[in-house]
């Protein structure tokens, strides 16, 4: 598990880093609670925080505060306050600023091991609480509500002037594939299509046979270049049916982040690029710059 520790002493985090390294855990010391608190922000691997609460520039409460609304955005992540002084007030207060546990300092380390275990559990329990709550349960992808936070996380750290591109697509003629070959067959059509962008942006199902990619620091032209490398693999597939192999096609609408855009206007300008792909032939992909829609067959 990767633990961070924080404390103003070098010997006291050098002696807890000394229980917790031997057992497998990678041990993060900071005796800034400040550079913590941004090292767990930018590192969502981070499992656990052990903190005092003597600590500066942000108090022990302060950190817990600020680390509990971390992982109220869907990570998760066990909080451990540790204090030389136990007493039913500082236990109280570290608990209501939203830490998990409380723990002696300098700690045992068999109760720290323990205590750790424990934490464990917890995290595993909320990853796999979030992945329900965030997973599409046939192609486990994003579902709808999850790639909407996480396009509109990606637009905030974009900001006005940053890229930011995204792909709408759909199966073509998919209700003809249900119709002929079954629901049981259009949903393995639907999983080999979400396996082809699986990995390649924040991937998303919006529902039915429809998928969403958001590429962070890609361009209009990365985006095509991408959309239709994916068009010819999806033409490439094969589902394996008692009637034979069924083929399939996509259609593709892009568009790019600009300035003072919105998610809202990002998607809709991509879903009409797709609307326009599917009414002007399919198996494209059309590119939304502006007002202009751009054709492009491949």
């Amino acid at each position: 598990m990767h633990i961070v520790i924080v404390d103003s002493s070098r010997v006291i985090l050098k002696v807890v880093a000394g229980m917790l390294e031997p057992r497998g855990h990678v041990v993060t010391p900071f005796t800034d609670s400040a550079e913590a608190l941004a090292y767990v922000t930018d590192n969502p691997r981070v499992r656990a925080l052990i903190t005092s609460l003597e600590v500066r520039p942000l108090s022990g409460l302060e950190l817990c505060w600020s680390a509990r609304l971390l992982a109220e955005v869907s990570r998760p992540l066990s909080i451990i306050v540790m204090s030389s002084v136990r007493n039913a007030r500082n236990l109280s207060e570290a608990l209501d600023s939203g830490a998990d546990d409380f723990i002696d300092k300098p700690p045992g380390a068999e109760e720290l091991q323990a205590r750790l275990r424990a934490a464990e559990r917890l995290t595993s329990l909320q990853s796999e609480l979030i992945r329900l709550a965030e997973t599409d349960s046939l192609t486990g992808l994003l579902n709808r509500r999850a790639f909407l936070q996480r396009t509109n996380e990606a637009a905030e750290r974009a900001g006005s002037f940053g890229r930011l591109s995204a792909i709408l697509l759909d199966i073509d003629y998919f209700k003809r594939i249900n119709d002929e070959y079954g629901h049981d067959i259009g949903d393995v059509a639907i999983k080999a299509v979400s396996s082809l962008i699986d990995e390649a942006g924040i991937a998303g199902r919006l529902g039915g046979e429809e998928f969403a990619v958001v590429l962070p620091g890609h361009s209009l032209t990365e985006a095509e270049g991408l959309a239709n490398r994916l068009r010819l693999k999806a033409m490439d597939l094969r589902i394996r049916s008692p009637r034979g192999p069924v083929r399939l096609t996509c259609s593709f609408g892009v568009s790019e982040w600009g300035e003072g855009e919105t998610v809202e206007g990002l998607l809709k300008r991509a879903d009409i690029a797709l609307y326009e792909a599917k009414t002007s032939g399919r198996n494209r992909v059309v590119s939304a710059m502006n007002d202009l829609v751009l054709a492009r067959t491949g």
